[in-house]
This record gives C-alpha cells, sequence and structure tokens, in this order.
C-alpha cells in the first residue's frame, strides 16, 4: 500500500473525501497541525544556530534501524 500526502483547496475537500470513499483500501485522514504547534516549531527553527546541527550522514550513524 502506497501513502500519500496532499494538500488541497478547501472548497474541493468534500468532493475529494467523497470520492475516495468508493475505494475499499482508502484511508482518509484528517489531520489538522493546532497552531500552537507550529508557533513553537517556528520558535524553534529561528533559535537554532548552525552548531545545533548534525549532518545526515552523522545522524544516520547514530540512527537504530529494525531489520524483518
Amino acid at each position: 500500500m502506497k501513502h500519500l500526502t496532499i494538500s488541497i483547496p478547501e472548497g474541493f475537500y468534500k468532493t475529494f473525501v467523497e470520492f475516495f470513499k468508493h475505494i475499499p483500501e482508502a484511508k482518509i485522514e484528517d489531520v489538522t497541525i493546532p497552531e500552537w504547534h507550529k508557533k513553537e516549531t517556528l520558535k524553534r527553527i529561528s533559535s537554532s544556530k548552525p552548531e545545533d546541527y548534525i549532518p545526515w550522514n552523522k545522524a544516520k550513524k547514530q540512527l537504530k534501524f529494525k531489520t524483518k
């Protein structure tokens, strides 16, 4: 199963959801990010310093991946 995240105009939302309700395997999750969360994220981004970041290659080595 593939996962898809999209942004659509508010006026088209109802039509979009009705269309996908006819696909048995389709699962529609209406996720709304609260304003306080957006503000906190922007605050953290604006107060971060370049030395706070870890290069992706280094971060990837620190992650533990589950294997089947």
